[in-house]
């Protein structure tokens, strides 16, 4: 199962927001309801968002234009059309602020926009299937890894938030290793955290594990490093939003304390993500902007208020692991020692 891809001139994804319980395939075949779908997290995941990105631009480009915009048209009416493209790009572009692959997606497929709307979406094509080739190489480098340094015995992973095939097109980052190991024989467990305030652990990570058959529990997130500190735990896993030129790593909000706490109890701590997430133009954490959800995710849980009416709050949705807490960063290309 794909959790995005096109289909006879639009885009199918799953519905993230429905799991567990309900798998539902949306078809989207205009950019508002994309973006719509990006912002409420529908469709997440770097990778995945990256793909999105690529094959929103393709809509755009498809879109009949405007009347008398066509050949023999008024000008104007065709430099409107030309207009309104390049802000509905820069809006997909902007959809969401802390994953680089977004913006690189839709970069790829716009840049073939002079070669008209056939060219765009061979464009979106290849950055799905290198999506999904380069999730198989990262699985396989993972797992050789882990293997490598630890040994032929099952192993015992931790991971924060969800980063399977959900979070990309098919197999994913972190979760893929994960995948890459439970096939060989070579995983004993899966602790996954629960990943508050979304859930994406408990909702997502642990519905990708049941089905592919691989042990697992769920752990409080506030637990994840108590654990690492009474061993038992082989490797912590983590995928990535962007991780910046000299290694920091943003990802989902919870990760910095499991490197801080695998650092004390000397667990290696992995990022895994494809080369694509890698962003040159970031110097540092420090220059990578957080995504705050406002309040309402804090407050209430699925639609329940746990809090007081009137309770503020703050919701950033991601941290920064800086480099120095970080064992290795595996891509699809090669493995990145960042110290």
């Amino acid at each position: 199962m794909r959790t995005i891809d096109w289909a006879e001139g639009a885009i199918e994804l799953i519905d993230q927001t429905r799991l567990p319980d309900e798998c539902v395939v949306l078809r989207i075949d205009d950019v508002d309801t994309l973006i719509d779908a990006i912002q409420r997290l529908a469709v997440r995941g770097a990778p995945a968002l990256g793909v999105a990105g690529a094959l929103g631009v393709a809509l755009i480009a498809a879109r009949a234009p405007a009347p008398g915009s066509g050949a023999g048209g008024p000008p104007a009416s065709g430099t409107r059309e030309a207009e309104a493209r390049i802000a509905d790009i820069q809006r997909l572009r902007a959809a969401r602020p802390t994953a680089v692959n977004l913006a690189w997606g839709v970069d790829q497929a716009a840049a073939c926009l002079p070669g008209g709307p056939e060219a765009v979406l061979r464009a979106a094509l290849r950055v799905r299937d290198d999506d999904i080739a380069a999730c198989v190489a990262m699985g396989e480098r993972g797992a050789d890894l882990l293997q490598r340094e630890a040994g032929p015995r099952p192993l015992r992973i931790m991971t924060v938030c969800n980063t399977g095939g959900l979070a990309a097109v098919e197999r994913g980052t972190a979760l893929g290793v994960v995948q890459t190991l439970h096939e060989r024989g070579g995983l004993a467990e899966v602790l996954a955290l629960e990943t508050r305030p979304l859930l994406q652990g408990a909702r997502l990570t642990t519905w990708e594990l049941a089905r592919m058959g691989a042990a697992h529990r769920l752990v409080a997130d506030s637990a994840g490093p108590y654990l690492l500190s009474r061993g038992g735990v082989d490797a912590v896993l983590i995928g990535a939003d962007r991780i910046a030129a000299n290694g920091d790593t943003a990802n989902k909000i919870g990760s910095y304390a499991l490197a801080l706490g695998a650092r004390r109890a000397g667990v290696p701590f992995l990022v895994v993500a494809p080369e694509t997430t890698i962003d040159q133009a970031t110097p540092s954490g420090e220059h990578i902007e957080i995504e705050d959800r406002g309040p309402g995710e804090i407050v209430a849980i699925r639609g329940t208020r746990v809090a007081p009416e009137g309770t503020q709050a703050l919701n950033p949705a991601f941290d920064v692991t800086p480099h120095d807490l970080i064992t290795a960063i595996i891509t699809d290309k090669r493995v990145i020692r960042p110290t």
